[in-house]
């Protein structure tokens, strides 16, 4: 099956799932997958479009022409979408997260459905702030729209619940879910200064020149709304879930805590209770015992309350962008299976 790949971002992430495509050209082909990079579209570079096919590294590079026209990017975006021939296409957004609103990402992601095509997305965004819109959407133009890499980078929590615990109860979650802060406050245990330990996390490209996403909760306060959408209904954004950073002066309460034989970990949760919706990311000292406290460096974890399953942890030993990039692959191969049974009839849901 060929599908027709558009890019809409082409940061770290999007070059980075650019590279795996070509390194797993074997494992694709034997799943019958045959991608093609037809457009990719960039604030800087503007917009590179070729129906046969295109090197987007060579057409950011030569590009070089951002976009100036007073038309919605996003109605550009849909038009070039419509005029390809291939039976399956693919819009793969991977820009910048707005906490404030989740847009231009929510836009972009009506883009393809409107043209009808798939969206596969790493950016928060769209399911944080726009889930239950976007999924009607989805559901009515005949496509998917699935974004595992928006939490946990590679690890496959969204796909967990949706495939493998059907009929199960979702109650609630708890875990430690942003590699950057992680990272940072293990190292701050060792005695490395903040600064430091942050300008390694941006010179690796986890953490991104403005860090304050991270640092500042906003990150996690996301990745809190999209579970809380998906598992539990919440109908929430960012802006509601209560928020705790980190930052240099977080080192006494790391080097206390660490003093009484515990650990410091930035926690995001959410449970329903009575109804209503309780969500925050917040700084609590665990005890030893607790899976989340074993976390090292990008390590994640995420623990599911679910009924009648019971508890079950999920852990991220080592974070990173290969992990996302993977996410986006994998997201790949659900939409050639989706488009696959939609050709035969069968259903996916």
């Amino acid at each position: 099956m060929q599908i027709a790949l558009f890019l809409v971002g082409f940061g770290h992430v999007g070059q980075r799932f650019v590279q795996l495509l070509d390194e797993s050209r074997p494992a694709l082909d034997r799943l019958g997958i045959e991608p093609v990079i037809v457009g990719v579209a960039t604030r800087r570079s503007g917009l590179a479009f070729e129906r046969a096919g295109l090197d987007p590294f060579q057409a950011v590079r030569s590009n070089n022409n951002p976009r100036t026209s007073q038309a919605s990017p996003a109605r550009e975006y849909a038009a070039r979408l419509r005029s390809l021939t291939a039976e399956t296409r693919v819009l793969v957004e991977t820009t910048t997260l707005d906490v404030q609103s989740g847009e231009p990402a929510i836009s972009h992601v009506r883009a393809g459905f409107s043209a009808g095509a798939y969206v596969v997305s790493a950016n928060k965004g769209p399911a944080a702030f726009a889930y239950d819109a976007l999924t009607c959407e989805a559901r009515d133009a005949g496509v998917s729209f699935f974004f595992e890499g928006a939490v946990m980078d590679g690890i496959p929590v969204l796909n967990l619940v949706r495939e493998c615990l059907p009929g199960a109860t979702i109650r609630g979650f708890r875990g430690v879910i942003n590699s950057t802060t992680n990272h940072i406050l293990t190292a701050m245990e060792r005695g490395e200064p903040f600064a430091s330990a942050l300008s390694r996390m941006q010179a690796d490209g986890v953490a991104e020149a403005d860090p304050s996403l991270d640092i500042d909760g906003w990150d996690a306060a996301a990745k809190t709304a999209v579970l809380a959408n998906v598992w539990l209904g919440a109908g929430i954004t960012p802006l509601e879930v209560r928020r705790e950073g980190i930052s240099a002066d977080s080192a006494g309460r790391v080097a206390a805590a660490r003093a009484r034989g515990r650990r410091l970990k930035l926690v995001a949760s959410a449970t329903r209770r009575d109804g209503l919706i309780d969500a925050s990311v917040e700084l609590q000292e665990l005890d030893p015992a607790d899976p989340l406290a074993s976390l090292d460096g990008q390590g994640n974890a995420i623990e599911i309350d679910s009924w009648p399953t019971g508890r079950i942890v999920v852990t991220q030993r080592d974070g990173g962008l290969e992990k996302t990039a993977y996410a986006l692959m994998s997201d790949l191969v659900a939409v050639a299976r989706h488009a696959e049974a939609h050709r035969r009839g069968v259903g996916t849901e």
